[in-house]
């Protein structure tokens, strides 16, 4: 079910210059930051209105573009050789770059709704539960806009007032980012809801807090720390509010949305017939996600994000019937998405061989197009974002069981996601493996699970995998400099309005 987050403007003042006078000029009209927050409705947009930042094209569609193209998994042909330097290729040469400035500038004014929230929302007279639980969301959401931030550039201001025009605030360590995001996802946790009645499906509940605050652990190789939060979802509580759906692809159509495997995602909705389906982004017209339209096959959309060929060869394993893997159709759109080959693939309604011809090796993202309902993509794709599945939770729980030495213990949650599959368990294929073994076979279980869904560029972070090594299968990472590529360069822009900040090492 589809759900509208209102977007909300706090703007206060006009400033006009006239002769050598600067007019301060209140419209009476418009709603300010003083007169708004009174009532419980205002609290409920106020929140809403974070949770409408994730429909900002910086988030929307640029975030998960450089979670995966920047991976090892994807890669850029496009025309626009600025998305191939800039997001690909790891030539950095723009520290304004629009595309990631947008990802920096939209997750800061997530955080600046979510900040007003906090500071605001305390002082209404209202339900002391429900207050509650809106604060919870909003601190949900900024550790989420934060995690996106730190993951992506490091040392980034800490924020955590509403701002004011004037505020210069200091460059924070990775350490203090990541102890705030920690903090805020704790206090989450403890006033949120396990579950919503279906009008507020896709609110952040306690599971996804907990989710969201093992990533930020397991991101830190706080691995034992990270046991607490995994343990409610895979052993505790979350055991029987989550689970596998049955039919892996089920987890990418529009019809199969926030379902029991789906822990967080983001809410897009197909556009109304009175707004266009352009590239302008406007105010009450962000509803969907331009993503499905970047990373569209050739002909179809834009084709600027596409992927590797390597992935499609780690699905080699057959299932106990001796058929392949049925997750390789649903993540992949390549000659043999179709396991009898192009002549039989479909693509948006044409074989691949009437739409590229024999011998086309190009592969392209299957999961959040929108092939199983359209025959073109467009810049409002109405397909949720499933943020965190409970897959991706049961294999974080086996890594984290691995890494503090429980590698026994660790089999039976990668045994899940692999029967769901079809495949043999683990337990039973490849049984008493070592602890470097194991994390070498996670390293696997998690690209033939999550490929293509943003997680893979953090994955290998963690692990300590990148670098100029993994050239051979991505060529761009032969341009990867060590102690610098990791992150990206803090937006000039910003640095010469705030000389506080601290750019990144080696920019």
């Amino acid at each position: 079910m589809k759900h509208r987050f209102i977007l909300l403007s706090l703007a206060a003042t006009v400033t006009l210059t006239a002769c050598d006078r600067s007019l301060d000029i209140v419209n009476p009209n418009q709603v300010t930051t003083e007169s708004f927050w009174k009532t419980s409705d205002d609290a409920l947009a106020g929140v809403n209105a974070v949770y409408s930042t994730t429909h900002r094209g910086g988030i929307s569609r640029w975030l998960p573009f450089y979670y995966i193209i920047r991976s090892d998994e994807g890669r850029s042909q496009s025309p626009a050789t600025d998305i191939v330097n800039n997001m690909d290729q790891f030539l950095v040469t723009d520290y304004n770059y629009g595309n990631a400035y947008s990802i920096w500038n939209d997750n800061y004014i997530g955080i600046n709704r979510a900040n007003q929230v906090i500071s605001n929302v305390p002082n209404i007279q209202m339900d002391a539960a429900l207050r509650d639980r809106y604060l919870g969301e909003a601190k949900f959401m900024r550790a989420l806009f934060y995690y996106h931030l730190v993951t992506l550039w490091g040392n980034v201001p800490l924020v955590l007032q509403q701002s004011v025009v004037g505020d210069k605030p200091n460059s924070a360590t990775s350490a203090e980012v990541w102890a705030q995001i920690e903090k805020d996802l704790t206090e989450a946790a403890t006033v949120l809801p396990t579950t919503y009645a279906s009008t507020d499906l896709g609110r952040a509940t306690r599971g996804a807090a907990y989710a969201l605050l093992a990533k930020a652990q397991m991101q830190q190789r706080k691995y034992t720390e990270a046991l607490t939060p995994l343990q409610w979802l895979a052993d505790g509580e979350g055991k029987s509010l989550y689970a596998l759906v049955p039919n892996y692809r089920d987890n990418f159509l529009i019809s199969t949305e926030n379902n029991r495997e789906s822990v967080f995602e983001w809410q897009f909705q197909i556009n109304p017939a009175e707004f266009t389906d352009d590239d302008t982004e406007t105010p009450n017209q962000n509803y969907g996600t331009s993503i499905a339209q970047f990373f569209g096959p050739s002909g179809i959309g834009w084709s600027d994000g596409e992927a590797h060929r390597w992935p499609i060869y780690e699905f080699n394993e057959r299932t106990t019937a001796g058929a392949r893997d049925p997750r390789l159709e649903a993540s992949f759109l390549f000659d043999s998405t179709d396991v009898r080959g192009p002549n039989f693939t479909q693509i948006y309604g044409e074989t691949f061989t009437q739409r590229y011809g024999t011998g086309n090796k190009r592969v392209w993202f299957r999961k959040f197009q929108n092939d199983h309902w359209k025959i073109e993509e467009g810049y409002r794709s109405p397909n949720n974002w499933r943020y965190i599945r409970y897959a991706d939770v049961l294999l974080m729980y086996a890594e984290a069981l691995n890494a503090t030495g429980k590698t026994s213990q660790a089999y039976p949650y990668v045994d899940q996601v692999r029967r769901r599959a079809g495949l043999p368990a683990l337990s039973v294929a490849r049984p008493g493996l070592s602890q470097e073994q194991f994390l070498a076979q996670l390293k696997h279980e998690r690209v033939t699970e999550l490929s293509g869904e943003g997680h893979r560029w953090n994955d290998l972070a963690r692990w300590g995998d990148l670098g100029p090594q993994l050239a051979p299968r991505d060529p761009a990472f032969s341009t990867f400099v060590r102690g610098k590529s990791e992150l990206l360069p803090i937006p000039q822009l910003d640095r010469d309005l705030n000389p506080n900040l601290q750019q990144n090492p080696n920019y």
